[in-house]
């Protein structure tokens, strides 16, 4: 399960220091090299770190007990076969961690898929409507063909209607938890909760003995946004938990889909503005969703169109050998590879995807058009 306790114990212990949050305990563990360098590293040293204060140094300099409340977390999560999964090490979900507020800690339980080749995620109100619930249960038998891991927050209304009809179709399901894994919320859904367990899971970021109060539920939001390739929004308000989710996921560059109601319908009112301010695309149908993000491989042409290699220019031949190599790449990581900064790697993508040589996907993602070979 925990492939590196020490690291773990470590990790996990500098997210409990007051004052350490996702930004700048990801800082210090790069420029340390591991959790366990940032205990062991010199206050003048750490003082030195950019964004690292005197504060910070001060506050993980004066709690040793978090190692030991860190013992204690680890040893829960093996009692009750919780994988923890650190920013750092591999196996932390990919999507998530291209997003620049990902926690440093995930706590994960269960047995089936934490990210595939599809993953959206399904928000929306708590008092969802026949019209909200029909179009959850048509969406995903539409796209049960494509098998996408579908997440979402377990809450009143949407959410336990998004997990309750996956389990129905099969598909594979998440809820990200804004409490520890020690519990439930709400309580009526531990049921569908175990059988997510079996199908899927549950994810959280905060210890166990967390209550689900209200501030953390917005951090829980930036989960589900960062997990998926979209966010779709069902129905829902103006204001509340699943606009914040929209919005997150449109700041990471994530699609963001909402479903259409009546003008006078307060549980669309949410929906018609989003997609008033073309932060989300109208979405009437599986069938939108699966041509929106190009799943439907009947509509990749077979005839192949063959690109000679030694034709290319130098810095398209590196991006060219690297998507041979990775099959598909984000953008960051496209720029680290190819050691070129970020907005020349833009405007090469761009003009890449403007000769048909490239492909852009949600999330910032690129692959080779599937309608060229390449003769090296």
């Amino acid at each position: 399960m925990l492939k590196n306790d020490d690291e773990a114990q470590h990790t996990l212990a500098l997210t409990l220091v007051p004052g350490i949050g996702p930004f700048k305990a990801k800082n210090l563990i790069a420029y340390c090299g591991s959790a366990r360098a940032v205990f062991q590293t010199k206050a003048a040293k750490l003082i030195s770190i950019p964004d690292i204060g005197p504060a910070a140094v001060k506050a993980l300099k004066s709690a040793p007990q978090t190692l030991r409340q860190a013992e204690v977390e680890i040893n829960f999560a093996k009692k009750f076969d919780i994988d923890i999964l650190l920013h750092h090490v591999e196996g932390y979900p990919y999507r998530l961690k291209q997003c620049n507020d990902s926690p440093v800690i995930l706590y994960w339980k269960g047995k089936g898929p934490i990210e595939s080749e599809r993953v959206i995620s399904i928000v929306g109100t708590r008092s969802a409507t026949s019209y909200g619930k029909q179009f959850i249960s048509e969406l995903l038998e539409f796209v049960k063909p494509y098998n996408p891991i579908v997440v979402s927050g377990l809450a009143y209304g949407v959410d336990i209607c998004a997990h309750r009809v996956s389990l129905e179709k099969g598909l594979p399901t998440i809820a990200c938890l804004a409490h520890g894994l020690d519990r439930v919320y709400p309580p009526m859904h531990t049921s569908v909760a175990r059988s997510m367990i079996e199908a899927g899971g549950l994810l959280t970021e905060f210890p166990s003995g967390t209550n689900p109060d209200r501030e953390l539920f917005p951090a829980r939001n930036r989960i589900i946004a960062g997990l998926s390739d979209c966010t779709i929004v069902v129905e829902t308000d103006s204001k509340g938990g699943s606009i914040i989710t929209a919005y997150l996921a449109h700041s990471y560059s994530r699609e963001v889909f909402a479903v259409p109601g009546r003008i006078n319908d307060r549980h669309s009112s949410g929906c018609n503005m989003l997609i008033r301010k073309n932060v989300a695309a109208l979405l009437t149908s599986g069938a939108d969703l699966v041509d929106y993000l190009g799943w439907d491989e009947k509509s990749v042409k077979k005839t192949k169109q063959l690109v000679l290699f030694q034709d290319l220019s130098e810095d398209r031949k590196l991006v060219v050998q690297l998507l041979l190599q990775n099959r598909r790449l984000p953008v960051d990581r496209i720029s680290r590879e190819i050691n070129t900064n970020l907005s020349a790697v833009n405007e090469l993508l761009l003009n890449m995807e403007f000769d048909g040589i490239i492909k852009s996907l949600p999330g910032k993602l690129y692959e080779l058009n599937p309608c060229l070979t390449f003769d090296m």
